[in-house]
């Protein structure tokens, strides 16, 4: 039993974890948070229905400037101790193609479990109290009573009260999301005790495009391939369904593409997407697939022989193009921007994670000081990989501020 005091800013997903972890390990532990209630974004994840985590970890998975730092924490608190561990708490997951999801449906019983399990063990959840800053002070009152503080505590101010505590877990996420409290408040605490901020920007979200045509394809949904090209040299491909609008391009392969094109953009470089509509033709597999249809149905204009291929609203746009063919395997977009911050899922930046300590989520730079979470420079693609890094790194975060080591029992 650590009986350290452990403050945490933010009763999000990492937040919440790491305030069970921590009081697991015998912390008094506080959590602060600015909403009315806790665990709100969570709540909109998965369109409500909350992807939990996924069954597959790809190798990119996760970016950011150094996107192996995710590394410990998810061999500290995996994908099946996730499992086990909201299994424990009550929920029951369902497994959709690797995707998992609580078998309510709802994603608010991930919230009221992890609330419940808080509470049991005497974790303080504090709503309506935004934390305006943070000072490492000398306690005149304090001896080496809590191991690793000496005489010094955190002093942890509100707008309507000062807390302290031995360590601090700045869980504030990012500023992703309409929620309300997704200011990016936590950057500036982390900035105000010296840590650098990778600038924040949104990530997993839709493309804006240059072009007059959007009006005639918006609210079309096809599947097809996307390239995204900087300064004209391919990238990286997704592939799945599009979702074309009247500002450019939606869905998640674009998604998966924005953290990239957002962050080409913001250093000056030219930025495209090259949509493939039919992915599943080679350029000579396609040519052929047209002569062929041209062949059978002579009466039929270009225009027509793309008739049961694409809604009729895709149609006319692909057959104001000079060469069809080029435009379906083709069809280049100039990326000009993307959804603001409230549209976004997910940021990429935040805190530099060469200040933290991969191992313990400890900053290197001011001491009993944790992140976790959307907070610092991690960001994961779609597919409940942003869920399992705030489970993960909140885990480790909590564990380690209340002294625990490696290899407790999630």
């Amino acid at each position: 039993m650590s009986g350290k005091r452990i403050i945490i800013t933010g009763a999000g997903a990492s937040g919440l974890v790491a305030g069970i972890m921590a009081a697991r390990a015998g912390a008094a532990v506080t959590i602060l948070e600015q909403n009315d209630r806790p665990g709100r974004k969570i709540c909109a994840t998965g369109n409500g229905k909350c992807n939990l985590t996924n069954l597959e970890m790809p190798k990119d998975a996760y970016r950011g400037s150094h996107p192996e730092f995710v590394s410990h924490a998810l061999s500290r608190f995996t994908v099946h101790d996730t499992v086990r561990f909201f299994s424990e708490l009550g929920i029951y997951t369902v497994n959709k193609n690797g995707y998992l999801y609580p078998h309510s449906g709802q994603a608010q019983s991930v919230v009221d479990v992890l609330c419940m399990e808080a509470r049991h063990l005497g974790v303080k959840i504090k709503t309506n109290e935004q934390v305006q800053e943070i000072r490492w002070e000398t306690s005149p009152q304090m001896t080496q009573k809590y191991a690793g503080s000496g005489s010094h505590i955190w002093k942890v101010r509100t707008q309507s009260w000062t807390y302290e505590c031995d360590a601090l877990i700045l869980a504030n996420g990012s500023k992703a999301s309409n929620i309300p409290g997704s200011d990016g408040s936590g950057y500036s605490l982390a900035k105000s005790v010296g840590h650098r901020i990778i600038k924040p920007l949104p990530a997993l979200t839709a493309l804006k495009c240059k072009g007059g045509f959007f009006s005639v394809w918006s609210g079309v949904r096809t599947s097809g391939a996307a390239t995204l090209c900087i300064n004209d040299v391919p990238l990286k491909t997704e592939a799945g369904e599009f979702q074309l609008t009247d500002y450019g391009v939606s869905g998640i392969p674009v998604f998966q593409l924005s953290r990239y094109a957002v962050r080409a953009l913001d250093e000056g470089c030219k930025v495209s997407l090259i949509l493939n509509f039919l992915p599943e033709f080679s350029r000579e597999e396609l040519d052929a697939f047209f002569q062929s249809r041209a062949k059978n149905s002579p009466y039929k204009n270009e225009k027509e022989l793309l008739t049961g291929l694409f809604p009729d609203k895709l149609i006319k746009v692909l057959a104001a193009e000079k060469n069809i063919p080029d435009a379906v395997y083709a069809f280049e977009l100039e990326v000009t921007g993307a959804l603001p911050f409230a549209q976004a899922q997910v940021c990429s930046g935040g805190v530099d994670t060469s200040q933290v300590d991969p191992e313990t989520m400890q900053s290197l730079l001011a001491p009993n000081l944790y992140f976790s979470g959307e907070l610092l420079d991690i960001d994961g693609t779609c597919g409940g990989y942003n869920l399992q890094w705030a489970w993960s790194s909140g885990a480790c975060a909590g564990r380690s501020a209340a002294g625990q080591t490696a290899g407790g029992h999630p």
